[in-house]
């Protein structure tokens, strides 16, 4: 069963955050997580240089049209709901 602050579909994620933050200069209360490709995590992995933090954030950033500024100031809460839903849309759970 999934939270209610979190909608999957096979494409994409909806995330409702606890309090609204700014996103692009724009105030927001939901993020959206498209489904990465090979590629884009790849490119991640390679702009990380190891940082496995740094390689989350940049795909983060990818994936939610978000500056890494923009997820860094989110609340804690919300960042684990984006990880949350992250692992929700990259994970098949019918196998």
């Amino acid at each position: 069963m999934l939270p209610a602050w979190l909608s999957v579909t096979a494409d994409n994620v909806l995330v409702t955050l606890s309090c609204p933050t700014e996103v692009k200069s724009v105030q927001v209360d939901t993020l959206s997580l498209r489904s990465p490709t090979v590629r884009e995590v790849r490119a991640a992995d390679r702009s990380a240089n190891g940082n496995a933090e740094q390689r989350e954030l940049t795909l983060f950033a990818e994936l939610t049209g978000a500056d890494l500024a923009d997820l860094e100031g989110l609340k804690l809460v919300d960042y684990y709901r984006l990880q949350a839903g992250y692992f929700r849309l990259v994970h098949d759970d019918g196998v």
